[in-house]
C-alpha cells in the first residue's frame, strides 16, 4: 500500500509541473535582466576612464577650489561605478543561486514522487 492515493499523487505531480514552469520562468527573467545589466555596464564602463582623462586635463587649468570640487565629483562617480559593478555581480550570483535552487527543488520532487 502506497503512502499516496492516486488523487494525491496526481495533485503533487501537477504541483511539480507548475513549480517547474514557475522556476524556469524566474530563471529566464533573471538571466534576461543579467544579460541586459551586463551589456549596459560594459557599454558604459569606458565613460569613467574618459572622464578621468578630461579631469586630468582640466585640473591644471582650474582654480584650486574648482579643482577640488571636480576631484570630489570624480570620487563620487567612481563610487557609482563600483556600485554598478557590485549590482552586476549580485545579479550574477542571484542567477547562479536560482539555477541551483531550481535543480535541487526539481530533484527533490522527482525523488519524492519517483515518477520520472
Amino acid at each position: 500500500m502506497g503512502i499516496f492515493t492516486s488523487n494525491t499523487k496526481k495533485m503533487l505531480q501537477e504541483f511539480y509541473k507548475k513549480s517547474e514552469h514557475n522556476l524556469h520562468d524566474i530563471e529566464k527573467e533573471i538571466d534576461e535582466f543579467l544579460v541586459d545589466l551586463q551589456s549596459e555596464y560594459e557599454e558604459n564602463s569606458y565613460v569613467v576612464n574618459e572622464f578621468n582623462e578630461l579631469v586630468d586635463d582640466l585640473r591644471e587649468k582650474l582654480p584650486p577650489a574648482d579643482a577640488k570640487r571636480l576631484m570630489d565629483f570624480t570620487n563620487r562617480l567612481l563610487r557609482v561605478r563600483r556600485c554598478a559593478r557590485k549590482g552586476v555581480e549580485a545579479l550574477r550570483e542571484l542567477s547562479r543561486d536560482q539555477h541551483k535552487i531550481t535543480r535541487e527543488t526539481l530533484r527533490d520532487y522527482e525523488d519524492y514522487l519517483q515518477f520520472r
